[in-house]
């Protein structure tokens, strides 16, 4: 455990201790901790994810050979005062281990290439002799839960599996390299590139629980159009499914009603749903695993787009079934964004806003286009929203696209209310079709397809619903 980790650690143990009323004498520490009936300690069986994991540990430590590897899974991080945010461990920690949503905070992977070991240190369920097992807010079991044993961590993730207590003398006098390090930064996230097995199959997962999210949404449009905040409750609507079918939220919802769909990560979520207005929904379920999906789409609100919106939102779907048209192993991942901005360049050269033709405007020093879209196309997707960040622009941006690889395809076109530039009939509207996608071997199968994109079957999925 890092100097940081420990401060932290002891920051959690002392919260609230001016403020006590826990009785610690002995003879109440005799009582609270007798005459408890055996816990159930059957070990589970071992996890669909831990074969997968192990295969990445496995090229992580083959990439590193006879380094001392270590992958903290991060701690809790305070809110206000004493409350914490629900813990999420680290992504390099959840996709090298397998353990999601129920990773116990402060936990450390270590990679041992030196002994060819790979430990799990996690703090286990303290015994109900212990003062932690009633008196300790932060982790006691009579607060948090019970965590898991050594024992039931190994059996399930398929690793072996070691008190944190014993992190510090096994890491001592030892050179470590960890996250800070920007070469096992990049190698972890460019291990996530191309997805296996497992990873594409919880992207399905947490696509089919966004989609529902959606369905939830379009059967509260009236009652959103009835409150004066009705964003909040888009928004509450789609996070009852994120909470019921998933983990959480893989990200803020932005629910952006009229003009703030020109906000491009509003998620203040504050405003009036209006009748007559369009509504751009961007929101993910993150499932267990901790995979994420990240759709949107832009839903006229009271079930059917005017002439104007109608106009806007087709094109931008072309410029997504453009790329949807061209993507394919062995492309480069930059060409997805350039084959929308030339849908975009042209649709806002033939509507007159551009200064000069479709094809100048194409040009580095131009791009007069992206004024209406200034945000990229594509991004890759998995254990985070914004997956693989830290890979190298080589693999990332000028990569090729592989089977297996997960990114969005998410144009947009965004009149501000005060853009001079713009009609007056676009000033305020904002759209927005994003799809998640899996490369295979001969094009690329959209995830997200079950729910509608062209402005006819939206108006007839809104109607089924409402």
């Amino acid at each position: 455990m890092s100097n940081e980790a420990e401060k932290s650690s002891d920051q959690l143990e002392k919260r609230g201790s001016n403020r006590s009323r826990t009785p610690n004498s002995p003879e109440f520490m005799a009582y609270i901790g007798s005459n408890w009936a055996d816990r159930d300690e059957t070990l589970p069986p071992r996890a669909e994810v831990a074969p997968f994991a192990a295969v990445r540990r496995n090229a992580i430590q083959d990439a590193f050979s006879g380094k001392l590897i270590i992958i903290e899974a991060g701690g809790l991080k305070t809110r206000s005062n004493d409350t914490d945010y629900r813990f999420r461990p680290h992504a390099a920690f959840a996709h090298l281990t397998g353990w999601g949503s129920e990773t116990v905070p402060d936990s450390v992977l270590v990679l041992d290439g030196e002994q060819n070991r790979q430990i799990l240190f996690f703090r286990e369920t303290a015994g109900k002799g212990t003062d932690e097992f009633f008196a300790n807010p932060a982790i006691g079991e009579f607060w948090v839960g019970a965590r898991p044993t050594l024992a039931q961590v190994a059996a399930l993730l398929d690793i072996e599996t070691r008190s944190l207590n014993e992190y510090e003398a096994y890491v001592a006098d030892r050179a470590k390299l960890d996250l800070t390090d920007e070469e096992l930064a990049t190698a972890v996230s460019e291990l996530r590139l191309v997805k296996d097995a497992y990873e594409i199959g919880e992207m399905r997962k947490a696509v089919a629980a966004s989609i529902k999210g959606f369905e939830e949404v379009a059967r509260n449009l009236k009652k959103a159009q009835a409150h004066p905040r009705g964003e909040r409750v888009v928004e509450t609507a789609f996070f009852s499914q994120a909470r019921a079918e998933g983990n959480d939220l893989g990200y803020e919802t932005i629910a952006a009603s009229g003009a703030h769909a020109c906000t491009l990560h509003w998620i203040v979520n504050n405003g009036p749903v209006r009748d007559g207005d369009l509504l751009l929904l961007d929101a993910g379920v993150e499932v267990d695993s901790l995979y994420t999906a990240d759709v949107t789409r832009t839903l006229p609100v009271n079930g059917k787009f005017t002439d104007v919106q109608r106009k806007i939102y087709e094109a931008v779907r072309e410029a997504a079934d453009a790329v949807f048209a061209v993507a394919k192993p062995g492309m480069k991942f930059r060409e997805l964004h350039s084959t929308a901005m030339k849908v975009i360049a042209a649709k806002t050269a033939e509507w007159g806003l551009l200064p000069v033709s479709a094809e100048e405007s194409l040009e580095l020093d131009k791009q007069f286009h992206r004024r209406w879209m200034v945000h990229g196309t594509s991004h890759h997707l998995g254990i985070d929203v914004h997956d693989c960040a830290q890979a190298r622009r080589d693999m990332y941006l000028d990569g090729e696209l592989k089977p297996g690889m997960v990114f969005t395809i998410e144009p947009g076109l965004y009149f501000q209310p005060d853009d001079l530039l713009a009609p007056e009939e676009f000033r305020g509207i904002g759209v927005r079709i994003e799809d998640d996608v899996l490369v295979t071997e001969n094009g690329v199968e959209n995830l997200s397809a079950a729910l509608p994109r062209k402005s006819e079957d939206v108006e007839a999925w809104l109607a089924k619903l409402a």
